[in-house]
């Protein structure tokens, strides 16, 4: 695999019954780069991050991943191991721990780093006292990257649903992925929630050096923060490119929204302003 490239996906494909997700599907995440995966709901976007997590298994096809430990085949690989690799995940709907604290939920993310074992823990040795120590710094850390400090100490539950959003993200980054998948981050904020989004996820590359894959179906946020984009249809590959190659592609622009006759049609009639999708 080159190294300039983090993550490379080839040929993925994943039945359930007679329903085929995802078909045939090869991309390549390059070192330092946001890339995002578009396209109508169903598209089998969310399908794909579920096999780079492992939760699914592929029917054909193959990943790897050039992590710390080298080069593997990630598809191989159980899930309960994935976090350890470097690779971190948000979710759609957020998965937090309700009835713990910020704090709390943070000091989870850094479990793929505890080097004790259980009597080292029970005694509460030097070595255990020194990772808890160095757990609680890298927690603050992501604390004031993302401006949480305020809702250090807040109960989850009584949180409003944007700040949850973040806190999620900043579990992920209390993991110091090397890899980070964000499941449609913008979904169900604001606009200066999801402008707050944009910030973080360009300054989560360009400062903390972690690679992204994304979904998203916000196409301002798609085009503030990508590098490249993979639309998809139908579990299939639409087209990849820059964000301006890809709204402006012809399948990519059937698949939104009818066929190519059809937009412009709508575009005189000035009811699509502006882009494709």
């Amino acid at each position: 695999m080159n190294a300039d490239i983090l993550l490379s996906a080839q040929n993925l494909s994943v039945r359930f019954g007679g329903v085929l997700a995802v078909n045939k599907v090869s991309f390549d995440v390059k070192r330092g780069e946001v890339f995002t995966l578009i396209g109508p709901n169903g598209a089998g976007k969310t399908t794909v991050f579920n096999l780079i997590s492992r939760i699914y298994t592929p029917t054909t096809g193959v990943i790897d991943y050039a992590g710390p430990q080298g080069t593997l085949r990630l598809t191989d690989q159980p899930p309960h191991q994935i976090a350890g690799l470097g690779i971190a995940r948000t979710f759609q709907n957020i998965e937090l721990f309700e009835h713990a604290t910020v704090l709390q939920n943070l000091l989870i993310g850094r479990h793929t780093h505890r080097q004790t074992g259980l009597w080292s823990e029970m005694f509460f040795t030097r070595k255990t006292r020194a990772g808890e120590i160095e757990a609680r710094e890298k927690v603050e850390e992501v604390i004031d990257f993302l401006d949480l400090q305020h809702h250090r100490d807040s109960m989850v539950a009584g949180l409003p649903y944007g700040v949850r959003k973040v806190v999620e993200l900043a579990r992920a980054l209390c993991t110091e992925p090397k890899l980070l998948l964000l499941d449609e981050p913008s979904s169900g904020l604001n606009v200066e929630e999801t402008e707050d989004m944009a910030f973080w996820i360009s300054d989560i590359k360009n400062e903390l050096g972690i690679t992204v894959l994304m979904v998203e179906h916000d196409m301002s946020l798609v085009s503030k923060v990508s590098d490249r984009v993979l639309a998809m249809s139908q579990g299939e590959e639409l087209a990849t490119g820059t964000p301006s190659q890809v709204q402006s592609d012809p399948g990519v622009i059937e698949a939104y929204l009818g066929s190519v006759d059809d937009v412009s049609a709508l575009r005189r009639e000035n009811y699509v302003p502006g882009g494709a999708a």
